[in-house]
């Protein structure tokens, strides 16, 4: 994450976003248009279609820490938001979350792809994986589930860089997310 990327003269339009409710209003459009393309595919029964999502900004809301820190406009420090995310406080996205639920009823296999680091995460594929650009590690993690046979109909994510390079979805569906910018 770029810490300090999100100049002081716009928090205040950050704070309006989140606390109007336009920020929930974006999301759920998003999440609309998800579940609406999710009806639309034929599934193989086989448990093998599958749904990919990021966590933090798309499943998970780290909005509590970033408020704490003038919405972005402070310099990241990654040392502090880990100690903060392995506090396990972290509340859902309401719209994320019930597209998970009508995804999972649909028969979706769920795919979460973290760029989380060793001490944040429980689920991991090992340390080598450790200062990839996300993009790639992003891609080499969908590339795997392909090659197990995995058919990913959707992604969805807060980053261009959850959704792009290769082994892409069939459709990508990029949420809301003012506060930062991982390339």
């Amino acid at each position: 994450m770029e810490g300090g990327s999100i100049p002081s003269k716009c928090v205040s339009y950050l704070e309006t976003y989140y606390s109007k409710g336009q920020f929930d209003k974006d999301y759920s459009l998003v999440a609309s248009y998800a579940l609406a393309f999710a009806k639309t595919v034929k599934m193989g029964g086989d448990g093998k279609d599958a749904w990919v999502f990021d966590v933090d900004e798309t499943l998970l809301s780290n909005l509590e820490y970033y408020k704490t820190h003038i919405y972005g406009a402070e310099p990241f420090n990654s040392k502090e938001f880990s100690e903060w995310v392995v506090q396990g406080t972290t509340p859902g996205y309401d719209a994320s979350l019930k597209l998970y639920e009508h995804l999972k009823k649909l028969g979706f296999t769920i795919i979460l792809l973290t760029g989380r680091d060793e001490a944040q995460r429980s689920v991991t594929e090992g340390q080598e994986d450790q200062g990839k650009a996300a993009t790639e590690y992003k891609s080499e993690q969908r590339s795997r589930m392909v090659k197990k046979g995995f058919k990913l109909h959707g992604n969805t994510g807060d980053q261009w860089s959850d959704l792009q390079g290769f082994a892409v979805a069939d459709r990508s569906f990029k949420v809301p997310n003012p506060l930062y910018y991982i390339a």
